[in-house]
């Protein structure tokens, strides 16, 4: 009982917000508007066998950049269509709804859990953030969706072993082969006693890859020998 009044107590002082259309959810609803779980998308599972970017033809094995791009990771899902969720990712990015990522790890939970099972990883490692710009907004959003991921699904979350030590330019301004050369010698080990067989990486949003596959290039170095990710979100169907 006594639980019950300080919850209802949180919930006036600090109202839960719709991971969607960020109106003030009532207790009764859970996380999100009933009207707005219709409103996303997920990737699917006519997917590239890759990258995981959603495919009009379950014909096609891969999308057209894994065809022509040698990636350093072993393969790649996404859990909705960026799209349907990216005014919800903004606002978790820059506008301060860390709540927003319990909705992001029970959705990740239904539509992958089992995918992150028959992985069977050894910890799941968010993209990490240059630190001084980390520091300005507060929070690395991959960490935080990492933790709800992690909690979900019950694998350890490793956020401390691999840092970034360069202040890249943002990856948006850049095309496809800028994108590569900007993170050259972005990312570091940050131990010598990292061990893992099978990392799972998290990110926000997949475009190109060219982040997870500099990260997962740092790993490879270490001897890991199966690399995936999971990210928030992906591009639509190509």
């Amino acid at each position: 009982m006594q639980g019950e009044m300080m919850e209802a107590a949180v919930s006036l002082l600090y109202p839960r917000r719709c991971p969607i259309c960020d109106g003030i959810v009532r207790r009764q609803e859970g996380i999100i508007h009933t009207d707005c779980k219709k409103k996303v998308r997920t990737a699917g599972k006519i997917t590239c066998m890759k990258c995981g970017k959603p495919l009009r033809s379950e014909q096609d094995e891969y999308c057209e950049d894994c065809r022509k791009t040698k990636h350093v990771f072993d393969r790649g899902y996404s859990v909705f269509r960026y799209r349907s969720i990216s005014g919800s990712i903004y606002r978790f990015k820059y506008s301060g709804r860390r709540e927003y990522a319990r909705y992001y790890g029970e959705v990740t939970r239904d539509t992958l859990g089992e995918v992150i099972k028959d992985i069977g990883p050894d910890a799941i490692i968010p993209i990490p953030m240059y630190g001084p710009k980390k520091r300005t907004r507060g929070y690395n959003q991959a960490e935080i969706l990492a933790e709800a991921i992690g909690k979900e699904c019950g694998i350890p979350v490793r956020s401390n072993v691999i840092k970034r030590v360069k202040n890249t330019v943002p990856m948006k301004l850049l095309d496809s082969r800028r994108r590569r050369s900007n993170l050259k010698k972005a990312f570091n080990i940050s131990g010598n006693d990292v061990k893992f067989k099978c990392i799972i990486l998290i990110d926000d949003i997949y475009t190109t890859g060219s982040t997870i596959d500099a990260v997962a290039k740092e790993f490879r170095r270490i001897g890991v020998e199966k690399i995936f990710f999971i990210t928030l979100a992906i591009g639509d169907v190509v």
